[in-house]
């Protein structure tokens, strides 16, 4: 049986970013369920956002690498910063406030064009365009930081008991829709795929990134599985999930209630996250949250 094939023209991928946007929602089944799973889950995702942000900003200033942004505005950088970064202080807050402002943005109306519009800078600005002082972000942090953003939102999610399962699968799968096709709307930025259509506006910024020193290729192996920790924060998450908000389904607690408790456990996690492994993880959640 002859396969009929629906056609895309590749030009208009890197040209239009309607069509772009287009190929993407029917190659993800992005339609209108998604939609309404979005906007039903849109309060819940609200609620969650100081906690996401609190997580992802503390997994930015664990690393120096992540941390140049603040100072340096450039990944790339490799002059001397001041690796004593004030939490507080008005760039980091600023910075806090715009993540705190996107993630606001990705409950808004998904079904507008100027939503995906908007994404599209967000993408833009990350390297070097559209900003006053230009910043530079490489993308390998872009992809992990969206990463953490999904498990830590569907963690909770998933988690949220007092939501039938059926509703909290259905955010979830939107949600990811979201995040994959924001991620190719930074990846658009870096990559060259394209390039003959756009004139390598999209790579331009970091051409030069492949280029890399013997010294830089060397690695050497891992002491310990890199995500040890990370795995059991989740598992401690849960448990203490299951604890609080039992097994039964709908109805063990209140929604708000549920939810705040939540929103409590996934701070402490990120606190634990940053300690000392070898104290922290040895420890039975209840010690931790006393200590």
């Amino acid at each position: 049986m002859a396969v009929t094939f629906e056609h895309i023209d590749r030009k208009s991928l890197y040209t239009s970013l309607e069509a772009r946007i287009d190929y993407l929602h029917r190659f993800l089944d992005f339609n209108e369920y998604d939609l309404e799973a979005l906007a039903f889950g849109s309060k819940f995702v609200k609620d969650l956002i100081p906690s996401v942000v609190h997580i992802v900003y503390q997994k930015l200033l664990q690393f120096d690498i992540t941390a140049r942004a603040f100072q340096m505005r450039d990944t790339r950088s490799e002059a001397d910063f001041d690796i004593a970064i004030d939490e507080n202080g008005p760039e980091l807050m600023k910075r806090k406030m715009f993540l705190t402002s996107y993630l606001a943005k990705i409950c808004s109306d998904q079904s507008k064009m100027a939503f995906w519009e908007y994404l599209d800078q967000v993408g833009a600005m990350h390297v070097g365009l559209n900003r006053s002082k230009p910043l530079n972000v490489e993308y390998i942090h872009i992809s992990a930081t969206l990463c953490l953003i999904q498990t830590v939102l569907t963690e909770a999610i998933l988690s949220h008991n007092a939501l039938p399962m059926s509703k909290r699968t259905s955010m979830v799968k939107a949600l990811s829709k979201v995040i994959w096709i924001q991620n190719d709307l930074f990846a658009k930025w870096y990559v060259r795929d394209g390039d003959e259509f756009t004139g390598a506006l999209g790579s331009a910024t970091f051409s030069h990134l492949g280029a890399s020193s013997k010294s830089d290729q060397q690695s050497s192996a891992p002491s310990a599985c890199p995500f040890s920790g990370i795995t059991k924060s989740v598992q401690e998450m849960k448990d203490w999930v299951t604890l609080s908000l039992g097994d039964d389904g709908p109805g063990v607690m209140d929604g708000d209630d549920g939810l705040a408790l939540l929103h409590h456990q996934i701070c402490t996690n990120a606190v634990l996250i940053r300690e000392d492994r070898s104290s922290i993880y040895g420890l039975e959640l209840g010690e931790a949250l006393a200590s």
